[in-house]
């Protein structure tokens, strides 16, 4: 699964700066970081739609979507995928309500 994380991240910042006639990609920055937040927002949508629809290939496509989306935001935001890996890391073992409540603080 990493290597295919890592292989769309290159893929997105490659096509940063193609011709947005030519790339999805360059056209969603093209565009903004406000449309891609709602392109994440819409796709975070249709993904509990489709798990609540109970239909797993559905699931699947929404999912990878949501991913794919989510990781173009990333980029616009100069955060790698390394960087959320590694605070997934650093959440290993943490109780989630601890957790949340450390982050209320």
């Amino acid at each position: 699964m990493r290597g295919t994380l890592d292989r769309l991240e290159a893929v997105i910042a490659e096509r940063r700066t193609a011709s947005s006639d030519s790339s999805y990609v360059a056209s969603l920055f093209a565009k903004g970081r406000e449309k891609i937040a709602q392109k994440v927002g819409e796709e975070a949508t249709e993904t509990v739609i489709a798990a609540l629809s109970g239909d797993p290939a559905k699931l699947t496509s929404e999912a990878a979507d949501l991913l794919f989306h989510l990781l173009v935001l990333l980029a616009d935001g100069d955060v790698g995928i390394d960087e959320v890996l590694a605070e997934l890391d650093r959440r290993d073992g943490v109780s989630g309500i601890a957790e949340k409540a450390a982050r209320q603080e």
